[in-house]
C-alpha cells in the first residue's frame, strides 16, 4: 500500500524514507534520513509533523499501530515505536517512546528520555529520564516555544547524504539478503542467507569486517562503526533494533539487541541474551548467556524465560518476511524507473 500525504512536503531532507500504510497530515517536515514505516500495522500523524533527522516511526507488527497527533516535533535520533502520542507534544534528541504507551497531549519529554512499554505519560508536564518521570508543569505556551525552539535548530543540525563509499570486493553477501536503498555499507562485508539492513543504517567496516548472520536483521537508523581490527560479529537469527550505535564487538545467535541501545567496544554479548531499549553496555562488557540486561550502565536485570526467547523468534521470522517483500518492492520500482 501507498503512503497517503495530504499536500507537498515542507521539506523531505535527503534519503528520508516514507514506506507503506502511512497517512501522513498536512505540512510535514522530514529530516534527512528519517524513516516512517508501515509494514505490519499502520502509522498515521496528524497536521504539521516534524520529525528530526535520523529518527524513526514503526509499528509491532499486527498488535499496535503508531499514531501522533497534531503540531508534534520529533528530535534527532529518536524512535517512535508503535505507541500513541497526542497533540502538541515535544519530542526531544534521543528519546526512545516504546510499545503501547500513550503519551497525552501538551507534553515536552527531554532528551534522552524513554517511555517504556504500555506506560501512560499524562499531559501538561515536562517529563526527563529513563524511564521517563514528570520533573514539572508545563508553562503556559511552553510547548509552542520549545516546537519553535526545535524548528529554529533544525536546519543546522540537518546532515547531507550518506557517505558514498562502497562495500569492498571481498565482501561476501548472499543474494537473498536486502540491503534497503538508503542504506549505506562500506567496507569488507559478510552477511549470510536472508539477513537484512534496513532504511537509513550506516555500516562502516574501516579497516576490519561486518559480519551479519542467517536471518538477522539490522533495523533502520542503526550505525555499526569499526574502529579497530576487532570489526563486528552479529550471529545468527537475532534482531537489532532500530536506532541502535554499535562499536567493535561480539553478539551471538538469538539476541535482541533493544531500540536506541549502544553496544561500547569490546562488548561481548552471549547467544539468546535480550539487551533492552536505550541500555549501553560499558566497553569490554560481558553479557552472560540466557539474561535480560538494562539500564546505564547495562546491568543483569532477569533470566529469559521462554516467552522471551519466543519474542526474539518471532521478530526474526516477521523481519525475514518484510526483508522479502521489500526487496520485491525496490527490484520492481527499479525495473520501473
Amino acid at each position: 500500500m501507498e503512503p497517503d500525504i495530504a499536500g507537498p512536503l515542507l521539506h523531505a531532507g535527503a534519503g528520508a524514507a516514507v514506506l507503506g500504510r502511512v497517512t501522513l497530515g498536512r505540512n510535514a517536515w522530514l529530516g534527512a534520513l528519517s524513516v516512517m514505516r508501515a509494514d505490519g500495522h499502520f502509522v498515521r500523524v496528524g497536521d504539521d509533523f516534524h520529525l528530526g533527522a535520523r529518527s524513526t516511526l514503526h509499528i509491532n507488527h499486527e498488535i499496535f499501530p503508531c499514531i501522533v497527533g497534531n503540531r508534534v516535533a520529533v528530535g534527532r535520533n529518536a524512535c517512535v515505536h508503535a505507541c500513541t502520542v497526542g497533540s502538541d507534544v515535544v519530542i526531544g534528541d534521543g528519546v526512545v517512546i516504546l510499545d503501547g504507551a500513550v503519551v497525552e497531549d501538551n507534553v515536552v519529554l527531554e532528551g534522552g528520555s524513554t517511555v517504556f512499554p504500555n506506560k501512560r505519560v499524562p499531559g501538561g508536564f515536562l517529563y526527563a529520564g529513563s524511564p521517563a518521570k514528570p520533573v514539572r508543569a508545563l508553562g503556559a505556551g511552553e510547548v509552542a516555544e520549545r516546537r519553535q525552539q526545535m524548528i529554529a535548530e533544525r536546519d543546522a543540525a540537518e546532515p547531507g547524504t550518506q557517505t558514498s563509499a562502497a562495500m569492498a570486493a571481498v565482501s561476501s553477501v548472499h543474494a537473498s539478503v536486502f540491503i534497503a536503498s538508503t542504506a549505506t555499507v562500506a567496507g569488507r562485508i559478510a552477511a549470510a542467507e536472508s539477513a537484512s539492513v534496513w532504511y537509513s543504517n550506516t555500516l562502516d567496516a574501516g579497516a576490519a569486517a561486518i559480519s551479519i548472520g542467517a536471518r538477522t536483521n539490522i533495523q533502520d537508523n542503526t550505525i555499526i562503526r569499526c574502529a579497530t581490527a576487532q570489526g563486528v560479529s552479529i550471529g545468527r537469527d537475532s534482531a537489532v533494533g532500530h536506532n541502535v550505535l554499535i562499536h567493535d564487538c561480539v553478539i551471538g545467535d538469538r539476541t535482541l539487541i533493544g531500540i536506541g541501545s549502544t553496544v561500547a567496544a569490546g562488548t561481548v554479548v552471549g547467544d539468546r541474551v535480550l539487551l533492552a531499549a536505550a541500555a549501553r553496555t560499558t566497553p569490554g562488557q560481558v553479557l552472560e548467556s540466557g539474561w535480560m540486561y538494562a539500564g546505564t550502565p547495562a546491568r543483569k536485570f532477569a533470566q529469559l524465560d521462554d516467552a522471551k526467547h519466543a519474542l526474539t523468534a518471532l521478530i526474526v521470522l516477521q523481519y525475514c518476511q518484510y526483508a522479502q517483500d521489500f526487496k520485491a518492492l525496490e527490484r520492481e520500482a527499479s525495473g520501473a524507473a
